[in-house]
């Protein structure tokens, strides 16, 4: 009896797999309402939710309403007996910032806080001063021997303010033998800019803000970088960073250049060289921060179904469901509503886990659905999970992230962040084959698209990660319609308070994608085996040495 038992188990594993192998999955059908869709974007944008920041009553009904959708889906508890895995972190608020003053050689520059500039710093102390720090022009404050590139060679900037550009050298000359050419590396990120500032000992650091190689209008930093801010702290209480994390506006710094001597234009332009030496601006930065600080804990948002007979290997779908708050010091509209940005994603994975739930096709391995926090901060739920995951990193075959769906109908393509980065490009471009659209890589690489989203806290944790945008050749429209919308989109209302859901949404083209990202999750959990990064790749050694454990 006992043979006959061993027997039909196996023959059951062998029926499972086949039906992984062998199903259409264009013919599968998937639980995805855009009605429902539409209105749980709604509720979550709306005023009551007060714009979703961490640490706040908008937190508190944020992550209620996901936890009881998840439940009234069946879903369990993703950690433990818990939907919410508690991310601790410190809450810093400039109760006063000194404006920043600029001893330059025609004389001293006062600048307006929040207009010519923004100061912070991630030091967790009440007092923060820079006093009179030489300030020092180090081109794109890059240290890369992969790329034959040392901005800081031969350079002591212990106790000086370095002013660096945004970006990197190959976006600045467009040739594409220099670093990545009008691809973004993470080099041209910010957050590398003042990690690497903080390595070579510097007090303070500048980056200087242009929209074009920063991919957003100063309104953006404006919003992003003043008020509370949030981080994860350290064990020696973030010491280690320079004491003044801090943007300027290019027309400000242009005139310090002017100053001393040197020309703005010309000097830029020869940071995006090999022979570019750094230059003192002959000039003294001078800055104060008070702060109010606060121990917090917000949550990330964590819930799960099962696999069958492989529930202890996981897909994760990812979201951020955090903003920016509430805002009164502003006239008129004061909610960071956040709709496309992201309570879009956030709905979205909410269809996604009703898809899985209700499926025909139950799924072998474990589906997570995780909703993080603090994506706004700097990815900090994300990166949060990344260092303390509640299922193993080596045990996680993907994850897949949403971080604003399409709203402005279907389209003939797929944007892919990172297209060519990993093997998940094969699950992409197979499942969109079966919708009769293409998959293309991200049409404005030199945003960094890749390194702003929350799956690159995974990424950096090895595990491969998925990141799709909606295409931008429109069906109805066209293509140079469609970036000109989301053109307007970053101009008018990322990341201000005009990001609220509108009736006029056409959503028929979140609705394919997220169909999309069913299918290729439902794929991966049929499977045995676990995609990798691509040769080549700066995550792959990391997955290869966790995968031998």
């Amino acid at each position: 009896m006992k043979k006959i038992l061993w027997i039909m188990f196996i023959a059951a594993i062998v029926l499972t797999v086949a039906v992984y192998n062998k199903a259409p999955l264009n013919k599968v059908p998937i639980n995805i309402d855009a009605a429902r869709l539409a209105q749980n974007i709604k509720t979550l944008a709306s005023d009551e939710f007060e714009g979703r920041a961490p640490a706040t009553i908008g937190e508190e009904k944020t992550i209620n309403f996901l936890k009881h959708e998840f439940e009234k889906i069946g879903l369990k508890a993703g950690n433990g007996d818990s939907y919410f895995q508690g991310v601790n972190m410190v809450e810093m608020t400039g109760a006063s910032v000194e404006s920043m003053k600029f001893d330059t050689s025609n004389g001293m520059m006062e600048l307006n806080y929040a207009k010519d500039y923004v100061a912070t710093t991630l030091q967790i102390k009440e007092d923060v001063s820079v006093q009179d720090s030489e300030m020092i022009f180090v081109g794109y404050g890059i240290v890369a021997p992969e790329y034959d590139w040392n901005d800081y060679k031969d350079l002591d900037v212990k106790g000086k303010t370095v002013v660096m550009m945004v970006n990197d050298p190959g976006f600045a000359t467009q040739d594409p033998a220099l670093f990545m050419g009008n691809s973004m590396t993470y080099y041209g990120r910010w957050t590398y800019k003042y990690e690497e500032a903080a390595r070579q000992g510097a007090t303070a650091a500048i980056i200087i803000h242009e929209t074009k190689p920063a991919a957003y209008p100063w309104e953006v930093v404006e919003s992003g970088w003043t008020g509370t801010k949030f981080n994860l702290g350290a064990s020696d209480n973030n010491m280690s960073r320079v004491a003044i994390e801090s943007w300027v506006q290019g027309a400000i710094m242009a005139k310090v250049f002017t100053a001393a001597g040197l020309d703005y234009t010309t000097l830029t332009a020869s940071a995006a060289t090999r022979d570019f030496k750094a230059v003192s601006l002959q000039a003294k930065m001078s800055v104060a921060i008070k702060n109010s600080i606060r121990q917090v804990t917000s949550n990330n948002v964590v819930a799960l179904l099962p696999g069958t007979d492989l529930a202890d290997e996981y897909i994760i779908y990812m979201a951020h469901w955090d903003h920016f708050g509430k805002d009164e010091t502003l006239e008129g509209d004061q909610i960071y509503n956040g709709a496309a940005d992201n309570a879009s994603g956030t709905a979205g994975l909410i269809e996604l886990a009703n898809a899985f739930a209700s499926g025909e096709q139950k799924p072998r391995r474990s589906i997570m659905f995780m909703a993080v926090t603090a994506e706004e901060q700097g990815l900090l739920g994300s990166e949060y999970y990344g260092k303390n995951p509640i299922v193993p990193l080596n045990k996680t075959v993907a994850a897949i992230n949403m971080d604003v769906l399409a709203y402005h109908g279907k389209t003939h393509d797929i944007t892919v962040v990172g297209y060519g980065n990993s093997e998940l490009d094969d699950y992409v471009d197979r499942a969109v084959k079966a919708q009769k659209r293409i998959a293309n890589p991200d049409p404005e690489p030199e945003k960094g698209g890749f390194y702003r989203s929350d799956h690159f806290s995974l990424s950096k944790e090895g595990v491969p990660a998925l990141y799709m945008e909606g295409g931008v050749n429109s069906v109805e429209h066209g293509r140079k319609w469609m970036l000109e919308q989301s053109a307007d989109y970053t101009a008018n209302r990322y990341h201000k308070p005009s990001d609220e859901y509108s009736d006029s949404w056409d959503l028929t083209g979140a609705i394919q994608d997220l169909e999309l990202a069913y299918k290729i999750g439902l794929r991966l959990s049929g499977e045995e085996t676990f995609p990798n990064w691509r040769i080549g790749n700066e995550f792959k050694a990391k997955r290869d040495a966790m995968m031998k454990e």
